[in-house]
């Protein structure tokens, strides 16, 4: 990944994707002018990823606009590489493509698409998406991709396949896992959420909310009892749990936990400032990790 320069702390925001693009445009502009390198967006049901990176991206000057994840059900493997060499070639090594197999509700609920054997699906897509057929102007840089990944095998085609993973909704103890997984040399963005907000009761509110959406996947849920949560802990969101998912209080326990990520071998942390507040832009809260990652 030496040709991306995606910094040790990025962003994972939803939030442009919830005020119109003209507010997205100004607010990422505003972001890379505190000193963040990378924000990763998602897709899910919010805006189409490379219609959204592409006017991000065209917003911005030096950033990286990763995707945290398109899926892999949303377009064909034609479609998905076209897209990828089309926002590299335009925006030489300021775009990451991180691709995810989703889940079983979104692929079948809303993409009445099959989830049936997602890591073979996977393999099948990826090297459909090598033999793709582009005759457009082709990227100075080799496009860069990764894998939205938390088992053993995701993990290990991440390094394979893929430039490396960005796991979501994971403790430190994955990041550690995902490491020796991967081996040295892919890269390794995990995204954490926090809430800085120093009332316990607010930020625990906050957190508990933001986690009802998670722990209902059994994606995440298999993940977390891989590392000895338990069924009690998932569906009743125990203090150990959400202490572990969702970092909260003061700005240092939020540079804290970025650091034990980084310790434990992440490349670059994707942080989600969460608020509570859906279609307001949290600037003062990116400004406040802005300055306070700026040493990491």
């Amino acid at each position: 990944m030496t040709s991306l320069q995606l910094g040790r702390v990025g962003l994972w925001a939803a939030d442009f994707d919830l005020v119109p693009m003209a507010a997205a445009q100004e607010g990422i502009a505003q972001v890379e002018e505190m000193g963040f390198g990378t924000v990763w967006v998602p897709e899910a049901v919010l805006r189409e990823a490379f219609a959204s990176c592409a006017l991000l991206l065209s917003a911005t000057k030096k950033m990286t606009i990763a995707t945290g994840i398109a899926s892999l059900h949303a377009r064909t493997a034609q479609s998905m590489q076209a897209g990828l060499k089309t926002l590299s070639e335009a925006f030489p090594n300021r775009f990451l493509l991180g691709i995810g197999v989703s889940h079983a509700p979104m692929v079948q609920g809303v993409h009445k698409g099959n989830y049936d054997k997602p890591y073979s699906t996977m393999v099948e897509y990826l090297e459909a998406m090598d033999n793709g057929v582009f005759f457009s102007p082709q990227p100075s840089q080799p496009p860069r991709r990764v894998l939205a990944a938390l088992g053993p095998k995701m993990l290990k085609l991440s390094a394979e396949k893929a430039d490396g993973a960005h796991p979501y909704f994971v403790p430190v103890e994955h990041t550690a896992f995902a490491r020796e997984v991967l081996g040295k040399d892919p890269l390794l963005a995990p995204e954490i959420a926090v809430v800085l907000n120093e009332d316990a009761d607010t930020a625990k509110d906050i957190a508990n909310k933001f986690m009802s959406t998670y722990t209902k996947l059994p994606n995440y849920t298999n993940n977390l009892k891989r590392f000895g949560f338990t069924e009690d802990d998932i569906a009743n969101h125990s203090d150990r749990l959400m202490d572990a998912i969702v970092a909260r209080g003061s700005i240092d326990v939020i540079v804290d936990r970025i650091r034990e990520h980084l310790d434990a071998g992440a490349d670059h942390v994707c942080v989600q400032v969460l608020t509570g507040k859906p279609g307001v832009l949290p600037m003062k809260q990116w400004q406040e990790l802005a300055d306070a990652v700026k040493g990491l």
